[in-house]
């Protein structure tokens, strides 16, 4: 007698929940992904990668708030990304611009998907947050994933460039109205 349609429907049915289940359990058993390493060297051009450092999951700075909130260090050229439980979710290194926004408590205010950056590069993922000396001030990327060029003598740039993955992480954890705390 054949095995009605119904039956072998129920066994596969049961047999894909199952192979679905150990995946799941093998997946957040498995690799985790990393914070981005690395610290910009002090002349970047457009080859440059930054170099590694020592501790790429350094702690978040003192005196940086409380909260879900970016922060950006100008001192160590590198930004976290903090939960609500004041734990890093991700830390990495970035290329500053040549205006510095002063230390504080700043709100993003808004985002931009993609544009041309004061340097020609094609950039995305912008993301707002304050404004000094009539420069804007932004997190991005390079669409290409190069490190920005030395800036021309003179000139007033606010972008602070991210490596692509950092950007895309900033981009999904930076909605609209996110702290940013700037400190030393």
């Amino acid at each position: 007698m054949p095995v009605p349609s119904w039956a072998w429907v129920t066994g596969l049915t049961a047999g894909a929940v199952a192979v679905v289940a150990v995946l799941a359990v093998q997946a957040d058993q498995g690799a985790q992904p990393a914070a981005a390493s690395g610290r910009p060297s002090a002349s970047a051009s457009a080859s440059a990668r930054p170099s590694p450092e020592p501790s790429a999951t350094a702690g978040v700075p003192d005196g940086s708030g409380t909260g879900r909130r970016i922060v950006y260090s100008l001192g160590q050229h590198r930004v976290w990304l903090v939960d609500a439980d004041d734990k890093a979710r991700r830390t990495f290194a970035v290329w500053p611009g040549t205006v510095s926004p002063d230390p504080g408590s700043y709100t993003i205010g808004t985002r931009t998907d993609a544009t041309t950056g004061s340097d020609g590069v094609q950039i995305e993922h912008i993301v707002y947050f304050a404004l000094q000396d009539g420069v804007n001030v932004a997190f991005s990327n390079a669409v290409d994933g190069s490190s920005p060029p030395p800036a021309a003598a003179g000139a007033k740039t606010g972008g602070i460039r991210v490596r692509k993955a950092d950007g895309e992480a900033l981009w999904a954890f930076g909605a609209t109205g996110t702290t940013v705390r700037v400190v030393p």
